[in-house]
């Protein structure tokens, strides 16, 4: 499966080979740099509507490693319990 990646000005400009390209895999479309969506082609898509999978499987999906994510560290604190 290839991924293709496309601006989404190279998208405005060239629809047609976004379209070809999503014949042979996702085509990730950035919006300054970064990913904003991506275009599949109609049988990828219902095969992936009617598929029920694991978080974990759909969280090791191709391509998706090359999408940085660095969500902020959160720290949790509960209520202190005094014992004594």
């Amino acid at each position: 499966m290839a991924i293709t990646t496309f601006t989404s000005r190279e998208l405005n400009q060239d629809i047609a080979r976004a379209k070809k390209a999503a014949k042979s895999g996702p085509v990730f479309i950035t919006n300054r740099g970064k990913p904003a969506h991506v275009l599949l082609s109609i049988e990828d898509y219902r095969r992936l509507a009617a598929e029920r999978r694991s978080l974990v499987a759909a969280l090791s999906m191709t391509g998706l490693t090359d999408i940085d994510l660095e969500p902020p560290r959160v720290r949790i604190e509960g209520p202190r319990v005094d014992l004594s």
